[in-house]
């Protein structure tokens, strides 16, 4: 990859992230916040997950989308349904981790079990850390990710496109 590309990228993802984290956090303030915090956490899982699947060309960029949609969503899935029935628990983080690695390894998807076990230790630490309808922090990761993979993969493939190298050598060959 030569500099050009490197700042390209490097540009691309910094804005992708930070209209990831706006829309989610200034969004969610106006629909329905929970709290300051829980809009702040949501603009949090958007960066995370544009970060995540922004890639430096197409087909990594959809094939990390579809990793981390598959991972959070049993992971969101899980921590939810827990949640509902249970305070957020050390223990409960453990056995939550245990069943989402034993799931994806059962279905066929070892490489998603860092992703699950990353995405279940943030809901539960976070509902931890907010004693107030903690089942809904699932909720809010899932939304907020699905913006942020939405904002990453876009950016990902804006930043790939051959339009932009094309757009970039239009007024060259005017020029020569």
């Amino acid at each position: 990859m030569n500099a050009r590309s490197a700042v390209r990228q490097s540009v691309t993802l910094a804005l992708a992230c930070l209209a990831s984290y706006s829309l989610v956090r200034y969004a969610s303030a106006h629909i329905h916040s929970l709290s300051h915090a829980d809009d702040l956490v949501g603009g949090l899982w958007a960066v995370i997950a544009t970060a995540f699947v922004f890639r430096t060309t197409e087909h990594e960029s959809i094939t990390a989308a579809k990793t981390r949609v598959a991972a959070t969503a049993l992971s969101f899935a899980l921590c939810f349904v827990y949640l509902l029935l249970l305070p957020s628990h050390t223990w409960g983080l453990a056995v939550l981790v245990g069943v989402s690695t034993f799931l994806l390894i059962s279905l066929g998807q070892s490489s998603d079990v860092g992703v699950a076990a990353i995405t279940v230790g943030a809901v539960m630490v976070i509902a931890a850390l907010g004693p107030h309808d903690p089942w809904k922090q699932p909720l809010i990761g899932a939304v907020a990710t699905a913006v942020g993979i939405a904002v990453g993969v876009a950016a990902s493939l804006l930043a790939n496109s051959e339009l932009i190298d094309g757009l970039r050598r239009q007024p060259a060959a005017r020029n020569g």
